[in-house]
């Protein structure tokens, strides 16, 4: 039994392991120049269930809680089991109060709690949820290493064109291509997302920082020496191409509110993706023509690959199992 699966992005290459894992044959391709481009090399890696559940519903949540287990058991180390820090500028402060409303798992800090969790933030800020049980990693480094390791394991992957192969010569196939299979299934709509690299060395983050906000709240994730991810926005559009004027003046004016020494970090790249969701922003496994799909894992991508990637892996052992009957 060998399965095709089409795009390399963190659900293709979370599927192919998983596949892997459980003795199955796995051809990968995407017909990008190298894995993990897309919406994937601008996620936020954050492994974020309770803060998530906020704008969720609670299928997301249920998903999303084995995720970092999942990701600390395929690439150990790569994990940053720190927590998130949710905080709100003074105007914005009955932000917090809707937030918790809205999740759990959480607890109240106050201006001294803060500080002994974030010593860069010590003064800036008098309350705060934290959600201790979050975690977060780098998603260039976590793709580049499952790449790595589904080569060892005997994975085939190919880059830079479509499959040529007869699809007939493949048990199975799975479209792991996400916001490309938009208009290719039923419901499937474009929601872009724009970022920011910054490097700063007057100001050290351990974990991710959530700063709320009416309108655009904005997530801030460590990736060691210096930098900083700064993200994102969420726009109804198709449109891939770079980040605007005003969502990068509002991702910096949020990052200057949160601590003035980002006024001084310098700007290593900006960045915009497509994430491909559903009108609900829940993903699912859907048929198509064929075989079947993994789509619209809208902002989740890290977060819900893991378990979707577990349920198709199921239905494939199942009808392994059924044909072998």
């Amino acid at each position: 039994m060998t399965i095709l699966i089409k795009g390399a992005g963190v659900a293709g290459l979370v599927l192919a392991y998983e596949l892997r894992r459980r003795g199955l044959n796995v051809v990968l391709n995407d017909s990008a120049p190298r894995a993990g481009l897309g919406a994937s090399h601008y996620a936020g890696g954050m492994l974020a269930p309770w803060c998530e559940r906020e704008a969720a519903n609670e299928t997301v949540f249920d998903l999303g809680l084995s995720a970092a287990d999942w990701w600390e058991q395929a690439l150990p180390g790569m994990v940053h089991r720190r927590g998130t820090l949710v905080l709100a500028l003074n105007r914005d402060r009955a932000e917090l109060e809707r937030f918790a409303k809205r999740t759990h798992g959480y607890q109240w800090l106050d201006e001294k709690c803060i500080a002994a969790l974030e010593p860069a933030l010590a003064g800036r800020f008098t309350r705060a949820l934290y959600f201790a049980g979050e975690a977060h990693l780098d998603p260039r480094k976590a793709l580049l290493a499952l790449e790595e390791k589904l080569v060892n394991a005997g994975v085939t992957l190919s880059f830079g064109q479509p499959m040529t192969s007869p699809l007939r010569r493949f048990s199975k196939i799975v479209d792991c291509t996400g916001p490309s299979a938009i208009g290719n299934i039923k419901g499937l709509r474009g929601v872009r997302g724009e970022m920011l690299m910054l490097e700063t060395q007057e100001i050290q983050l351990t974990r991710t920082i959530r700063v709320l906000h009416p309108r655009h709240p904005v997530y801030l994730v460590p990736r060691g020496e210096g930098q900083v991810m700064l993200g994102a926005t969420m726009i109804e559009s198709n449109d891939a191409g770079q980040a605007s004027v005003r969502s990068t003046m509002e991702l910096l004016n949020t990052a200057y509110a949160l601590h003035p020494a980002f006024g001084e970090a310098r700007i290593l790249e900006t960045g915009a993706g497509v994430r491909p969701a559903f009108i609900d922003n829940t993903p699912r496994i859907v048929k198509t023509k064929d075989g079947i799909a993994i789509a619209g894992l809208y902002r989740h991508g890290f977060l819900l690959a893991p378990a979707l990637a577990r349920q198709a892996a199921d239905m494939m052992q199942r009808d392994r199992r059924k044909g072998a009957a």
